[in-house]
């Protein structure tokens, strides 16, 4: 039986509300003036704070949902996996961002101005555009799951629709003002939330488990299935399997690359930082981070499985329904709203929340900033002088466009996902892949050869996107092909595209 909100949770939502209200008007009380200030905090955020704040991003409602839905159904092996994140920070830390430092560019697809022109450069941020669009919607979607189940005690469209737009309408009115300096901070805030709910509810589900801990990994390593779910890494070579040691050195790899290194969201907290080293160290350290911060959820997951599957252990039969008013749901959704008691389920509800509302403000400064910096502000400038006041002022109307643009996705994921078995953590990782294929293929090449022209650049990002789309499951691709080795075809086809030309590099 479900439970329905009482009063102590309430408070609980209350009191968060009032703490975003508090950090709103303190950001928002003095107006931003210059782009430097609202899109770079004017390059002075500390290593400590910009890799809690990526973290923060990153760490969405897609793990928040999706980690422990993955430790239900397999094992530790998301959590192996983050070795191709790690692998990723120590390469974009050494290679990419000192590159981004030299040209003092405030996005990076600016390098790929200096190195082609401003048409190269457009088009690149274009892409992100429509890439982030799409995994932005999509995390919105999985955070409007849980604000509709308990809001609105359904999760059909009408209450999809309700709740997504009550997420983006708050994180748009906190971020409109304050500019990246308010966003950073915003994400501190949300990951004390979100990581500190996950810990309580880790430690009441371990108390409800009436196991000692020799008994308790005895049955996680020999679940009734004849799996080990304690197995960190997956040696196998299956495509169909996502997060194996070869998907984590490939596509993986490649996946958290264009995540820190070509994708705005993350790139734009590591320019923020006053020189590279600090932007190198704080994303070293965001990825370092990210261990134990899944593992938590994934272990969440683990306690799950023992609390649902195995009733000779616990001593009673806990009904599991994956079903709510008609709708899948995860099980981690279902022990939140069946199992905690009031408090802890508000806590754990804002903890959802906090996750998505921390990715949501990223992605509409990061994609503001692209818009204003990469398309509006040189077509502008083209028509006469302006003072750098206006394009903070187009940066917030910028914000209104893409909170419309995510919306509209997150309502489309509704139905995309409605019509696909994939579970939700993979669900928000494969919309990624679209964008990032083609992207990865063209910084390659513009970094590590001679090769390549501004046609070319363009040709390669359409490739990428179409060659991706073209090995989902539902058009003409192999069936059971798992999104990092689609990243690595779409990154290839995209990389051969973009260095047919023979190029050079302007002096």
């Amino acid at each position: 039986m479900m439970l329905h909100f009482a009063a102590l949770d309430w408070l609980v939502v209350g009191l968060y509300l009032a703490v975003l209200a508090g950090l709103s008007w303190h950001f928002n009380r003095v107006e931003t003036r210059s782009t430097g200030d609202y899109f770079l905090a004017g390059r002075s955020v500390p290593a400590w704070l910009a890799a809690v704040s990526v973290l923060a991003t990153n760490q969405s409602a897609a793990t928040f949902l999706g980690a422990p839905d993955y430790g239900y159904r397999a094992d530790f092996t998301y959590l192996g996996a983050v070795l191709g994140a790690v692998l990723a920070a120590f390469f974009v830390a050494h290679v990419l961002i000192p590159r981004f430092y030299a040209l003092r560019v405030s996005t990076v697809y600016e390098l790929l101005e200096t190195r082609f022109d401003a048409r190269a450069m457009r088009w690149a941020g274009g892409m992100y555009l429509i890439g982030r669009v799409l995994s932005g919607g999509a995390r919105v979607y999985l955070a409007a799951i849980a604000i509709a189940m308990v809001g609105f005690n359904a999760i059909d469209a009408r209450s999809i629709i309700l709740a997504a737009a009550v997420l983006m309408f708050a994180s748009l009115i906190f971020t409109l003002r304050g500019g990246l300096r308010s966003v950073i901070w915003n994400d501190f805030v949300q990951f004390i939330v979100y990581a500190g709910a996950a810990i309580a509810v880790l430690v009441f589900l371990r108390l409800a488990i009436p196991l000692d801990t020799p008994a308790l990994i005895d049955a996680l390593r020999n679940a009734p299935d004849g799996t080990n779910k304690l197995r960190l890494f997956d040696f196998s070579t299956d495509p169909a399997k996502p997060f194996t040691v070869l998907a984590a050195v490939t596509g993986l790899f490649l996946l958290n690359t264009a995540s820190s290194g070509l994708d705005q969201d993350t790139t734009q907290r590591l320019l923020a930082s006053r020189d590279a080293k600090t932007g190198a160290r704080s994303l070293i350290l965001s990825a370092l981070g990210s261990v134990p911060v899944i593992a938590i959820f994934v272990a969440i997951g683990l306690m799950l499985h023992i609390f649902y599957d195995r009733p000779d252990l616990m001593g009673a039969d806990y009904a599991l329904s994956e079903n709510f008013s008609g709708e899948k749901i995860t099980v981690f959704v279902n022990y939140i709203l069946t199992q905690l008691p009031p408090g802890l389920r508000g806590m754990v509800t804002i903890g959802v929340v906090a996750a998505a509302v921390s990715t949501v403000t990223s992605a509409l400064n990061s994609m503001s900033s692209v818009l204003v910096s990469d398309f509006y502000r040189p077509w502008r400038e083209a028509r006469g002088e302006v003072e750098d006041r206006h394009f903070v002022h187009a940066g917030r109307w910028g914000m209104g466009l893409v909170a419309l643009a995510m919306f509209a996705t997150a309502v489309l994921s509704y139905y995309w996902q409605q019509h696909s078995d994939m579970p939700l953590l993979e669900f928000v990782l494969s919309v990624m892949v679209f964008a990032y294929a083609g992207l990865l293929g063209v910084y390659g090449v513009a970094i590590f050869t001679r090769r390549g022209t501004t046609g070319s650049v363009i040709a390669a990002l359409l490739t990428g996107f179409a060659t991706v789309f073209l090995l989902q499951p539902f058009t003409f691709g192999p069936p059971g092909l798992a999104f990092p080795y689609q990243l690595c075809i779409g990154t290839a086809a995209a990389a051969l595209v973009a260095a047919l030309p023979r190029g050079k590099i302007p002096a």
